[in-house]
């Protein structure tokens, strides 16, 4: 195994709450009150929606696209769901520093140093909204492929702290049988002060529409004990997946650094008004030098 690598779980396509538009030149984020699930193409029109897309939709109410049926890839839920205090490097795309409010991974011009995490609000280094809790969600939509996930990216707080929440719980009350369980991402909207009472919209994770949670443990067991008679080593997988997560001190690809800055770091109005492109656009420029050096 390629040491600083992280092995994550292969990536079929995005699943989104929101979108980025472009608007005078300039692409920024739009929150969206629907599920939208794209390809891992993108053109320049945006994203590619995947064919999941428009299957789902045929029976969502108004085709808006608000659940999806899922099931989890592994029975330990903090596999599935990677959640810590992250700050990325505005231009780059890079994380520097990683923490989960206890100790983080701090990237310094000697190293990567492990320091106290005192969470976004108290630390000096991560101030002025740069450090954001970061949540990846790897789910299996579909029957079409056995081990190829959809990743749902967020900085938001409910979203990680009610996925968190239910992964646990589900992986509790099903015996540990959580890969096994018939699952759906629910959108769910509600107000507050800080929302200036309009709708925010966050991810939550309930039981397939139509069955009990007793009757999901009892098909969770049932799916269990099949998949151990066909010779399935679920322990295995998790595993496999714990060793390649640990595999390097920070979990990114280069696919995804320009992702990061475009919907989780918009252009400020200093950005646009000082050099007339956005971050992304910079970094796209950047990344488009690079390969036409390197012959790619």
């Amino acid at each position: 195994m390629i040491k600083g690598l992280a092995i994550t779980p292969p990536v079929l396509g995005r699943i989104s709450i929101g979108r980025v538009v472009e608007k005078n030149g300039i692409r920024l984020p739009q929150k969206d009150n629907q599920f939208t699930i794209t390809s891992q193409i993108q053109e320049k029109d945006g994203w590619v929606l995947h064919p999941m897309d428009e299957e789902l939709r045929k029976d969502a109410p108004s085709a808006k696209l608000r659940t999806i049926p899922v099931r989890m890839l592994f029975n330990e839920a903090d596999l599935n769901l990677r959640a810590e205090y992250t700050m990325f490097d505005r231009k780059s795309g890079r994380p520097m520093c990683v923490g989960n409010g206890d100790t983080c991974k701090r990237l310094t011009q000697s190293g990567v140093q492990s320091l106290p995490c005192p969470g976004p609000t108290l630390c000096e280094f991560g101030k002025g909204g740069l450090c954001k809790p970061y949540g990846r969600l790897n789910v299996k939509v579909g029957d079409a492929d056995d081990l190829g996930t959809f990743i749902f990216r967020t900085t938001g707080y409910n979203s990680i702290r009610t996925l968190a929440a239910r992964l646990s719980y589900y992986q509790a009350v099903s015996g540990g049988l959580l890969a096994h369980m018939p699952l759906e991402l629910k959108l769910r909207g509600k107000s507050t002060t800080q929302s200036r009472r309009t709708p925010i919209y966050y991810v939550d994770l309930v039981v397939k529409e139509g069955m009990s949670l007793p009757e999901a443990v009892a098909e969770a067991q049932e799916k269990a004990r099949q998949m151990k008679e066909e010779g399935v080593d679920q322990a295995a997988l998790d595993a496999a997946a714990a060793k390649g997560f640990g595999n390097a001190l920070f979990e990114y690809d280069e696919d995804e650094i320009s992702q990061v800055v475009e919907e989780f770091y918009p252009p400020s109005a200093d950005d646009i008004t000082n050099s007339g492109a956005s971050p992304v656009q910079k970094l796209k420029e950047d990344l488009g030098k690079i390969q036409a050096a390197s012959g790619q």
